[in-house]
């Protein structure tokens, strides 16, 4: 078989779940959405069941999936729903529900549940994607409160720029959420990952953690304590030696100057590793410190093999504990969340479960 593998350390998963709710001394929702950014939703909540105190996703379709896997703890739809069909299904699976705006609130008018609907109302701080006006607060507490078809309610928000601890955005995002719930006697929640690490004073009663839980810290310095859950990684399918002159891989982007040795790994873009990277981006050789030389392809990419005792069989780590995700993605120019999002093809292995 291909060797191009991601192992998923689920173990590593329970100790950023831990540290994640230690940090914010409160109860904390596990968000699994989007395939548990790229890990396996199904496993990592299997993972994480009878340790969290919930969990996150965008949508019905991803609680659905939990659902039939056997995952009976609370679920949080993000996104809320997006028709009035979906309602009944919410309803069935026992979920929670987030509401960001009217037509979300005209549906809820419309249906009759079986048992009080636990809703979370969102409001627009300074995000300016999903949310109410803060000064509607009271008034759409006040009507949901009153209403025997809705269960326990809780505020929310969510941080624009909490990854940039020179920013005052996050302070000035809880001072709107503040003023605007201050008299309301129902839990909040606030903070992302970013929002745990890099923002104590404005920690609520809930959090949503979600690159965190992954191993991928979303502050700079990256000093928390994180273990990496994703170790991506293949072999060396075979080695080359090249001469003054002799060019690598499409485009011709690495020209050697002098004799090297060069080690084909059986991973690419088609895998979700990114195309972008240039020349010199780390990767691990059997544990010993590398690069990438020349363009990565659809199915392979090469790399630096001089003076390094390996070859044919040698792992190469694309990311994980040796290579932290966050370096590929700076390379990339892009971010972890969308690395670990997009690995495919791949076969994945779990352990410590």
């Amino acid at each position: 078989m291909r060797p191009a593998r991601a192992l998923i350390d689920l173990a590593a998963l329970r100790h950023n779940y831990l540290l994640a709710r230690e940090r914010h001394r409160g109860r904390a929702l596990a968000v699994v959405k989007a395939n548990a950014y790229g890990h396996g939703a199904l496993a990592c909540a299997r993972a994480l069941a009878g340790v969290a105190d919930g969990f996150a996703v965008a949508c019905l379709e991803e609680a659905e999936s939990l659902r039939e896997g056997g995952i009976d703890a609370p679920i949080l739809l993000l996104e809320g729903v997006f028709e009035p069909a979906e309602l009944a299904r919410v309803d069935a699976l026992g979920l929670w529900l987030v509401v960001h705006h009217a037509s979300q609130l005209e549906m809820l008018s419309g249906f009759t549940p079986s048992r009080p609907l636990d809703v979370w109302l969102k409001f627009n701080t300074g995000m300016n994607r999903a949310g109410f006006a803060p000064s509607r607060a009271r008034e759409l507490y006040a009507s949901l409160a009153g209403d025997a078809r809705i269960g326990a309610l809780v505020m929310m928000t969510h941080l624009a720029r909490a990854d940039e601890p020179d920013c005052d955005a996050s302070i000035a995002q809880w001072r709107r959420f503040h003023d605007a719930v201050e008299q309301i006697p129902a839990p909040c929640s606030i903070c992302n990952s970013a929002g745990i690490l890099g923002w104590p004073q404005i920690h609520a009663d809930w959090a949503r953690p979600g690159i965190m839980l992954y191993g991928a810290d979303p502050m700079p310095g990256e000093g928390h304590g994180l273990r990496p859950v994703m170790t991506l990684e293949s072999r060396i399918i075979a080695v080359r030696d090249l001469h003054p002159g002799d060019a690598v891989g499409y485009g011709a982007r690495f020209v050697a100057d002098a004799p090297r040795r060069i080690g084909l790994v059986a991973i690419g873009y088609a895998d979700g590793y990114p195309r972008a990277v240039p020349d010199g981006t780390p990767v691990a050789v059997d544990g010993r410190p590398s690069r990438i030389l020349g363009r990565v392809s659809m199915d392979m990419l090469t790399v630096d093999l001089q003076g390094l005792d390996v070859g044919q069989g040698s792992t190469v780590e694309l990311w994980g504990g040796q290579v932290a995700v966050n370096r590929i993605a700076e390379a990339a120019g892009t971010i972890a969340y969308e690395l670990l999002c997009n690995v495919k093809r791949v076969r994945f292995e779990y352990s410590g479960d």
